[in-house]
């Protein structure tokens, strides 16, 4: 049997998705630019250790806070306006947090900065989905490497202002400028008009075997649960890497410092590199399928590091964890926008407000099993995290069945 090709998407679709990934990368930059600053702001508010980490803990609790309002904003406005305002505003807010001269106003600048990247975060995801149910196939985890490449970008960026003496107002002025401008150009090329409901996808079933069929509110309940642990796992594991990879290699496996920073690297090169594959898995496989095999190469992968400490092994380890919970956000986020009987962009909200607890509570998790039985005894979380993944998955789509099959 032949296969027909997928049209090829018209131009206004592929200049959507650049515009589209513009804003997934002014997301990732922005809030990049500031976090080298943080040793420099610490020290210049004179505040101690306990007082800084509840400080930056505002911009957490901003984005929960205002997280919920999201897709009634989207509804309201159409999530390309609410991206591009939201994304000026968190770079306004960041810029305010720069230029703080008290804890009240870095905690203030921080709390809207969050909320607005919250906000953000729905709006330019949901737009992606838009552009994405355009071209027929996915798009959205090529748009999550883009947020990787200009996360990476803006912490480059602050590096290069430190190492110039660039004073931190200006840095995070250009900083504001340069994405608020990109964003406002990327406005143009975004699809037209307000959104509209996703439509039912014609070769593949929802969770209750009819394509479209409204689900129950128990029923929709129980599948944005599902999807809030597999969104939550993902940043679990994100959070396992950033805060705890370097320290865990150093300290316990006593790793030289240039390759304790190794782990962390792993992981994130390794999601990036996942994300860059994950769309065509996805269309291959589907986002069940690709799901479990993540959670499963998580769990197995971080499994064995963990129970044969080795320097190489625990960065391979993280390397696996990075390529395993590459797709895992996305794919929740993905689902969430197509739950029949939900209003649209309400799913999407939900999934991604909870999904930031994530980032709020491991932190301290971890850090009290560190210090109750050892780090290595704490970051049994990340194989956790691929076991919950594993679990969970089958409230995600199957492969989409071939037209006729």
């Amino acid at each position: 049997m032949s296969v027909v090709a997928p049209p090829r998407p018209a131009l206004t679709e592929r200049q959507a998705r650049v515009a589209v990934a513009v804003l997934f990368f002014t997301n990732g930059a922005l809030f990049a630019n500031l976090i080298p600053r943080y040793p420099e702001i610490k020290a210049d508010l004179g505040i101690g250790n306990a007082a800084y980490g509840l400080a930056v803990v505002a911009f957490p609790v901003g984005a929960l806070a205002a997280g919920l309002a999201a897709g009634t904003l989207i509804r309201r406005w159409g999530s390309a306006h609410v991206a591009v305002v939201s994304t000026v505003l968190t770079g306004a807010g960041l810029l305010g947090a720069g230029m703080a001269t008290s804890v009240v106003l870095f905690v203030a600048a921080l709390f809207v900065a969050g909320a607005m990247d919250a906000v953000t975060d729905v709006a330019q995801n949901a737009h992606g989905l838009r552009v994405q149910r355009r071209y027929g196939r996915s798009i959205v985890n090529s748009l999550h490497a883009v947020w990787s490449i200009g996360a990476v970008t803006g912490g480059s960026m602050a590096a290069a202002a430190i190492a110039l003496g660039l004073p931190r107002e200006h840095h995070l002025a250009i900083s504001a400028t340069v994405f608020a401008i990109a964003a406002g150009v990327a406005w143009r090329f975004c699809l037209p008009g307000h959104d509209v409901e996703p439509e039912a996808e014609p070769d593949s079933e929802d969770r209750t075997g009819r394509a479209g069929t409204p689900m129950s509110r128990p029923r929709i309940a129980v599948v944005l649960g599902a999807l809030v642990v597999i969104a939550i796992a993902g940043t679990l594991v994100e959070d396992a890497g950033n805060s705890w990879a370097t320290l865990y290699l150093a300290t316990s496996l006593h790793a030289p410092e240039a390759l304790a920073a190794a782990g962390y690297v792993a992981l994130v090169g390794a999601q990036f590199i996942g994300r860059l594959l994950g769309d065509r898995l996805v269309d291959r496989f589907g986002q069940r399928a690709v799901v479990r095999a993540g959670g499963f190469l998580t769990a197995a992968g971080m499994s064995l590091a963990l129970a044969v400490p080795t320097v190489g092994g625990t960065i391979l380890g993280f390397a696996s964890a990075g390529l395993g919970v590459a797709t895992l956000v996305p794919a929740a986020m993905h689902e969430a926008d197509r739950i029949p009987g939900l209003k649209h962009g309400s799913g999407l909200t939900i999934v991604s407000w909870l999904m930031r607890l994530g980032f709020v509570l491991s932190p301290p998790a971890v850090g009290m099993v560190a210090d109750a039985a050892g780090l290595r005894a704490g970051l049994l979380v990340v194989p956790l995290a691929g076991l919950l993944a594993l679990l969970h998955a089958g409230v995600l789509r199957p492969r989409a069945r071939e037209p006729g099959g």
